[in-house]
């Protein structure tokens, strides 16, 4: 498994580096988020109104709260600095980050992705080498499908692929 590159990292990186750096994870709250989710309500409004149905909704992205291991009485905390003023130190500070703002955040960004596979299935069932990863937002049949005099413009493969057919006659994984 590949992995990132981090935490081997963190602790050689100079004290105004980090100061500098951590607060940087909370601009996204008043930045991207905001905007994510105009996006979500606009694709999610076209499909609907173009005749969507069977979409997931945005809660079945978000991790179950029982999921969680740790409740506020249980919450861990930093206990190796002195600081006050550290909010490492308190309960809340992390109840809000692991339990509300890290996967809420991603789960709002996983159903943007999941709906936009849905809105490439459908306007554009036009194979690519990455396309097998729109597998999540696979549709009943796409925009070219539904016009049969148009099918036979389809590359054979793209006609025939029940990412976006579900009449497909080879029954296969999605390439």
């Amino acid at each position: 498994m590949e992995r990132v590159k981090l935490g081997c990292n963190f602790r050689m990186q100079p004290y105004w580096k980090l100061v500098l750096g951590v607060p940087l994870i909370y601009l996204p709250i008043f930045t991207t988020i905001p905007f994510v989710l105009i996006g979500v309500l606009l694709i999610k409004a076209h499909l609907k109104l173009i005749g969507g149905t069977d979409i997931k909704p945005f809660w079945e992205f978000v991790p179950s709260w029982i999921s969680h291991r740790y409740t506020h009485k249980t919450q861990i905390t930093f206990t190796s600095t002195a600081s006050h003023i550290n909010p490492g130190r308190y309960r809340y500070y992390w109840i809000f980050n692991c339990k509300l703002y890290c996967p809420m955040s991603v789960a709002l960004l996983r159903y943007a992705a999941y709906l936009v596979k849905i809105v490439e299935n459908w306007w554009c069932p036009f194979n690519h080498d990455r396309k097998h990863e729109y597998a999540e937002g696979a549709v009943d049949m796409s925009f070219w499908h539904i016009y049969s005099h148009e099918l036979d413009l389809l590359h054979p493969d793209d006609r025939e692929n029940p990412m976006w057919n579900e009449d497909a006659q080879e029954k296969r994984e999605y390439h």
